[in-house]
């Protein structure tokens, strides 16, 4: 391992920071000039596929999709919904991680929608979210903006990739904070 020339402690905290997860994570998404730029970021990483990653906006008293596309005409979802895992995110402002997904009560009606230009499998039951990690996008003035989630699908929670970490939700938490500062975000 190579030696820094300079043996003041900022010098060793320099490269600590350079190659640590958060300005890596921050480097990728801060200069985002939109929702699916983003989202396939988080995909990568996240190690999940596009169709495994949805951005929210709150607009008046409901969330609206920015990604996916296909989900942006379906409808929006009421930050009153007692159903929906989006809505308690944005009011609750809790950052949330569910391994076993199936077993939440939620709205699943955006399951249903076949998310076609992301190649989502047609096998039946494929496209059930089966992990799910849930975090509100919370601006420097304390408003949510909106909601970022990430899932893991399949049919089954075997088949539909490794458990969520409490690692990962962290990096979650990094992206929403991230996020925040995207134009985009506002309306």
């Amino acid at each position: 391992m190579a030696k820094l020339a300079s043996s003041g402690a900022g010098a060793a905290v320099a490269p600590a920071r350079t190659g640590s997860p958060h300005a890596t994570i921050e480097q990728r998404l801060k200069n985002a000039a939109s929702a699916e730029f983003v989202c396939a970021e988080i995909s990568k990483i996240f190690n999940v596929a596009t169709t495994e990653v949805a951005l929210l906006r709150v607009e008046g008293d409901a969330l609206n999709f920015l990604f996916p596309p296909e989900l942006r005409s379906v409808g929006s979802i009421p930050l009153s919904s007692a159903k929906a895992v989006a809505a308690r995110t944005a009011t609750s402002r809790k950052v949330e991680l569910f391994n076993h997904f199936v077993i939440v009560q939620h709205a699943n009606l955006f399951e249903t929608v076949k998310l076609s230009t992301f190649g989502q499998s047609i096998a039946p039951g494929a496209n059930t979210i089966q992990k799910l990690m849930t975090a509100p996008v919370v601006d420097t003035q304390e408003r949510v903006l909106g909601i970022i989630q990430v899932c893991h699908k399949g049919l089954t929670p075997d088949d539909s990739g490794p458990d969520f970490t409490l690692g990962d939700l962290h990096h979650l938490e990094i992206v929403s904070r991230t996020i925040a500062g995207l134009s985009f975000m506002r309306t």
